[in-house]
């Protein structure tokens, strides 16, 4: 799969790879692709992010993403339903900050990551995590979890789906935006969606960007 992936998509995974060093994170997640995807310049997914509306609002972005890792990387669908079981979210991260400080759900939502850490085994369910060959190209510098490998097999399933040869940024910008979670609900709130991006990228010749 790796032979796939266009100069645009590499630079996406080791931006995200980056990204989760800087953020401390055990291991690379959707939103650190999404944030990569940010990075980019004169590409597809860069043209299709610009067309509807996204440049220039990566603060915005970021802060919906740093508010999602308060509440321990549940989306707002998570704590809706949540809340109709009668569990307030919100109520719950503040006692856990009042007691433990700013930030104490989102260390604790980093560090289920690596139950594997020290014996080399995992938990069972994380069996080979970070093995592969995104692990590989990156060379080993964080493993990734199972939520950004699937959004990388999803990628491939999208360039298959329109034909196309390669796997660019713009297909690992369709399956984050495909995939129910934080960073599709995110994209979703600034006006890119799954339907939308399709509709920009292949409703017409003029996506043709790069």
């Amino acid at each position: 799969m790796f032979e796939r992936f266009t100069k645009d998509a590499r630079a996406v995974v080791l931006g995200a790879v980056g990204h989760a060093e800087r953020l401390e994170a055990e291991a690379v997640e959707e939103q650190h692709l999404l944030l990569a995807l940010l990075d980019r310049e004169a590409s597809r997914a860069s043209f299709a992010l610009t067309s509807l509306g996204l440049a220039g609002r990566r603060e915005s972005v970021q802060r919906a993403l740093a508010e999602a890792r308060r509440r321990g990387g549940l989306s707002r669908a998570d704590t809706d339903a949540l809340s109709g079981l009668g569990i307030d979210v919100s109520a719950i991260v503040s006692r856990v900050e009042e007691a433990h400080g700013e930030g104490a759900l989102e260390a604790a939502h980093g560090n289920t990551k690596g139950n594997g850490k020290g014996n080399g085994k995992g938990d069972g369910n994380d069996s080979g995590r970070g093995r592969g060959w995104w692990s590989a190209f990156v060379g080993g510098r964080r493993p990734f979890a199972r939520g950004a490998k699937d959004v990388l097999t999803e990628s491939l399933r999208m360039a298959l789906a329109q034909q196309d040869r390669h796997i660019g940024d713009e297909h690992l910008l369709l399956a984050l935006a495909a995939r129910p979670g934080v960073p599709s609900e995110v994209l979703a709130d600034h006006g890119v969606t799954y339907v939308a991006l399709r509709r920009v990228l292949y409703g017409g010749g003029e996506a043709k960007a790069g």
